[in-house]
């Protein structure tokens, strides 16, 4: 008889998720963590488009020895459920970087979850995450940073930003911090917004077509996420999979952007 039990609301960590999709995840995907053990000095990078039709769940625990580097880099742009969760243990002198952008309409909730466990002195840790979303779409991030009494001159980051385009879309963060050591630099920020009305006006007055101009906001708004990327193709790789889903939304802004210009003239 099996004892699984499935994430309900009452779990703080599922707490934004879609519990309609959930319930059409198999039972076993729930336990399918991918083990990566980082060697110390050494560096291990990996890059995820979760872009499907169906609930998509992928779970990630990553070990990195001392002076050891670990990057993950996403685009959750599915038109169903999806969620990487990232779980991470630094040793002495490691480093973690993330970069995740959650983009995308529909009624769709997306999502990224870390847990990041400064177990050792030294160690540092960055993430920065982008949400866009339109029509009733939702964009979560949850992140919690963990710093063990020892581990002395921790350096950590988060840093979340959210875009929507329509009045229906949402996003969620919730950063926390745990922290147990007293020389420590951890620092975390979360904005949510809209599109500078006067750039894709000013955009539009010289002769930029508005499709284009939404585009080139949100290309700018996104960057930030892959900027730590070194490969340049693998960003543009990232960047044009998020992008690529934004056509939907283009043909209805412009006209509305065409208009206000009209109106300003």
């Amino acid at each position: 008889m099996s004892s699984f039990v499935r994430p309900t609301w009452k779990d703080e960590e599922w707490r934004y998720a879609d519990f309609g999709a959930l319930d059409r995840i198999e039972p076993a995907d729930f336990d399918g963590w991918r083990q990566v053990d980082v060697p110390a000095g050494e560096t291990f990078r990996d890059s995820f488009v979760l872009d499907g039709t169906t609930p998509d769940l992928r779970r990630l625990r990553i070990q990195v020895g001392e002076g050891g580097r670990a990057e993950i880099f996403a685009v959750n742009s599915g038109s169903d459920y999806a969620r990487l969760e990232v779980e991470v243990r630094l040793a002495r002198g490691a480093h973690f970087q993330f970069g995740g952008v959650t983009i995308g309409g529909g009624e769709t909730v997306r999502e990224f979850v870390t847990r990041i466990a400064h177990a050792e002195p030294e160690a540092t840790s960055d993430q920065v995450i982008r949400a866009v979303h339109w029509n009733q779409a939702t964009g979560n991030f949850l992140g919690r940073i963990e710093v063990v009494r020892d581990a002395q001159k921790t350096d950590a980051a988060q840093d979340f930003k959210g875009l929507l385009l329509d009045r229906g879309a949402s996003a969620n963060a919730r950063p926390e911090l745990e922290i147990y050591a007293d020389d420590v630099k951890c620092a975390h920020g979360a904005a949510i917004g809209q599109l500078d009305e006067m750039a894709r006006f000013y955009m539009a007055a010289r002769g930029i077509a508005p499709d284009v101009a939404k585009k080139l906001l949100v290309r700018a708004f996104i960057a930030d996420a892959f900027a730590a990327l070194e490969d340049d193709d693998q960003q543009e790789r990232l960047l044009d999979a998020a992008l690529a889903v934004l056509g939907d939304t283009l043909e209805g802004d412009a006209l509305d952007v065409i208009a206000l210009a009209g109106e300003t003239a």
